[in-house]
């Protein structure tokens, strides 16, 4: 099987500037042993205009069936295949996972961005051609582009015949690739890397626990945001559910916290600040404050769970008070809790003080063990930043899942804006809010939510409580087990 990598350059900056990236220098060919064979790396073509370096795997057939797996060995049922399909088959020939791991092995320091002899390199972008001349694609050439195109190249994936002499036999799963753009050489391997066993569909080696680990390291920085991510994770640790799904759930995590530390960046200045781009947003962020402690000391609640506790603005409000003898910030953004820990000053407490408050990275669409057992939860202007559709995963997660005595919910009132003078007509506060609701929607909602999982629900204004529009902030206060909230017509909510 066969890879190239080409790039053009100029006497100012040399296309053999590859050879330093790579770690293999243009004027040598060089052979590395693996498992299933030998790894060739050399260079058809090498001078300051353009360079190509390609990587050739000779694949021992024998060497891969001792080794216990490949297309020959056992089939996906288990049971065994015919002993001559162990040693005739595409394996030699066609890029996949064994050409992924011979890419790792022998261009490690490149798949990791390292170049000890000119690191000014690692962050250039060349103009690269990569070419792969035989890859098996389940999927077909249609699913090639879906996976490469959103990733920055021009992709020629052109189905191979099964037989040039038959062409009414049609064409076979293998394409012939070739990727063009203005690339990271990096950022090129780990696509590679990933994206050949994905297409081939079929890895030559049992998916371990830690090929999760591995994925989402090679798939940092693109395939959180990679339409097609469920597919290639899938894939990529060969179907198997538990691995997928612990997967997805820590790529959630890294999609959210991309999200939201464009939200911690606004505010990481900020002596205290709310997220929201009210008029006055600290005055109401104070306001919102005071109710939600007024609420958990009338709840008596004793150990509290801030979910999407951000940089710690209520956290720390609750330090103030004694009464309050645990506190778990909880927030998906780890630059938030780094943020929320400086401003807490957590190396600088007292040990008495410590014991008190945790930060702990999570995500609230996602049951987790960690959150069972507190007396409140507090869900302060978080809902309104998730998608309408995740709205039920987040309910569960913390009404059915989690269940502290009493949950305190905060939104905005989206009758109010038209009070903000700064505000657009018919924009949100928040470029992020995926909605805001009206009174009687958000009442609508906790009201069923209150229902499907046994608490009461009564609701409170926060902020001046305009006679025409209601206040700027609602707030729902759910009791588990307390008499269920009398449904209120949208006419009295409004």
């Amino acid at each position: 099987m066969f890879l190239t990598i080409s790039t053009t350059g100029t006497h100012e900056r040399p296309a053999t500037d590859l050879g330093f990236l790579l770690h293999k220098h243009p004027d040598k060919a060089q052979a590395f042993s693996t498992s299933y064979g030998t790894a060739h790396v050399l260079y058809p073509e090498a001078s300051p205009e353009r360079c190509t370096a390609a990587l050739l795997l000779e694949v021992d057939p024998v060497a891969l069936v001792r080794r216990g797996k490949g297309k020959g060995g056992k089939g996906r049922g288990g049971a065994p295949d015919q002993a001559l399909a162990q040693y005739v088959n595409d394996r030699p020939y066609a890029a996949s996972s064994l050409l992924a791991v011979a890419l790792g092995n022998v261009f490690s320091s490149a798949l990791k961005g390292q170049c000890q002899a000119r690191p000014e390199l690692v962050g250039q972008t060349l103009p690269l051609r990569v070419e792969v001349p035989a890859l098996p694609a389940r999927g077909g050439a249609e699913l090639v582009r879906k996976l490469f195109e959103p990733l920055g190249w021009a992709v020629t994936a052109e189905p191979i015949t099964l037989d040039e002499r038959f062409p009414e036999w049609g064409a076979s799963r293998y394409v012939h690739l070739v990727l063009e753009g203005e690339q990271r050489l990096s950022d090129a391997l780990r696509h590679l890397y990933v994206l050949l066993p994905v297409l081939d569909d079929a890895k030559h080696y049992w998916v371990s626990p830690d090929e999760v680990d591995k994925l989402l390291r090679v798939g940092e920085g693109w395939l959180p945001g990679h339409p097609e991510h469920k597919l290639i994770t899938s894939r990529y640790l060969a179907r198997r559910w538990s691995l997928t799904r612990e997967a997805m759930e820590r790529i959630e995590l890294a999609r959210l916290a991309a999200a939201d530390d464009s939200d911690v960046e606004e505010i990481d200045n900020a002596v205290d600040e709310d997220t929201d781009t009210e008029e006055r947003p600290v005055a109401l962020a104070v306001q919102r404050r005071a109710a939600i402690v007024e609420a958990l000391r009338g709840a008596g609640a004793s150990r509290v769970l801030d979910l999407g506790c951000g940089q710690g603005q209520l956290v720390r409000e609750l330090l103030k008070d004694p009464r309050f003898t645990q506190i778990v910030g909880v927030d998906v953004s780890m630059r938030a809790l780094s943020l929320a820990a400086r401003r807490l000053r957590i190396e600088r407490m007292g040990e008495r003080q410590a014991e008190r408050v945790r930060l702990l990275q999570g995500s609230l669409t996602y049951t987790d063990k960690r959150l069972k057992g507190y007396d409140a939860a507090v869900l302060s202007e978080v809902i309104e930043h998730l998608d309408l559709e995740r709205l039920p995963a987040l309910e569960y997660a913390v009404f059915g899942a989690a269940r502290p005595v009493t949950v305190l919910v905060t939104t905005p009132n989206v009758e109010y804006n038209v009070r903000w003078e700064t505000l657009p007509a018919g924009h949100v506060r928040h470029g992020d809010h995926r909605f805001e609701w009206t009174r009687a929607e958000f009442r609508t909602w906790a009201l069923a939510v209150a229902e499907r999982h046994g608490y009461g629900v009564e609701f409170l204004p926060v902020g001046p409580d305009d006679p025409e529009v209601g206040p700027p902030t609602q707030m729902a206060v759910f009791a588990l087990n307390a008499a269920p909230a009398t449904p209120v017509s949208e006419e009295k909510a409004a």
